[in-house]
């Protein structure tokens, strides 16, 4: 399901008409446009699966291992939904967001996906080059103190280990205050997809918000863009484009047949030599 036309002019309608401001930090820049997520997802193949009439929406990836299920009428404190069923050697994994999750945030995760895994990934390694606090070795909190990350292990408490990120209220001592949003991730999500979630949250480049959108928290900070309106629509489609090509490459190297010198050495190897 690409992108269309229209749908690129839906979202330049809402952002033409908009100063945009430089929202910081990130977990307090607010939830953002959706259109982040869906739209990255779509240019990418992904299809959508849900009633067009619903306000719920649910896109599944082309090889129908990955879901993504957005609803804004959620009875629970989670809008974001992701699933990856189990596949040959690979577990199935899931992860949820709450409503006021940055979706550029977000989209740090949904665009890991779209790419082949990198090596070997520590996920905490964008958390500490940004100078957020480690307080031991699983946990973590912005410079602000209200947003923590905690790699919780497996203990008697747990019966599994995940990753817990929330955002909450300045507390009093040592009670926190009320929660703003949360993620979950549980034991299976792939490293790299952990960390780029982790990296994009950490970074430390302002988030665009129009003048007039929500905010997670009072005390973020909004100041004029250098950006205009134009330029950030631009960006927008640039990055749609970038991911479509992106998705296409992958694609390929996943189909790619093999050279013809291993078929030689395919049938030359003694296995498939009758004797």
């Amino acid at each position: 399901m690409p992108v269309s036309e229209r749908q690129l002019a839906g979202f330049a309608d809402k952002h033409a008409w908009q100063i945009p401001f430089d929202t910081s930090p990130r977990h307090l820049a607010g939830p953002g446009d959706a259109r982040h997520v869906t739209h990255g997802l779509a240019a990418a193949g992904w299809s959508a699966v849900s009633d067009p009439l619903s306000a719920e929406i649910v896109l599944r990836s082309p090889d129908l291992r990955h879901s993504l299920q957005f609803d804004p009428q959620s009875a629970t404190s989670a809008w974001w939904r992701l699933r990856a069923e189990s596949a040959d050697s690979e577990p199935g994994w899931y992860a949820e967001f709450g409503e006021l999750v940055p979706a550029e945030v977000l989209a740090g995760f949904t665009d890991a996906l779209i790419s082949p895994p990198p090596h070997q990934q520590d996920a905490w390694q964008p958390v500490t080059a940004a100078g957020w606090h480690r307080d031991s070795d699983g946990t973590a909190h912005s410079p602000d103190a209200m947003c923590h990350i905690e790699r919780r292990p497996l203990s008697e408490l747990h019966e599994r280990s995940s990753w817990h990120v929330e955002t909450r209220e300045p507390g009093h001592g040592r009670y926190p205050g009320p929660r703003i949003w949360h993620a979950f991730l549980d034991e299976h999500v792939p490293a790299h997809l952990v960390g780029s979630f982790l990296a994009a949250l950490t970074d430390d480049s302002p988030l665009l918000r129009g003048g007039f959108d929500r905010t997670a928290h009072y005390s973020a900070v909004k100041e004029p863009s250098r950006l205009s309106p134009e330029q950030m629509v631009d960006a927008h489609t640039a990055r749609i484009a970038s991911l479509r090509a992106r998705a296409r490459s992958a694609r390929r190297q996943t189909t790619k047949p093999a050279p013809p010198g291993a078929m030689a050495h395919t049938r030359a190897s003694p296995t498939s030599t009758r004797r």
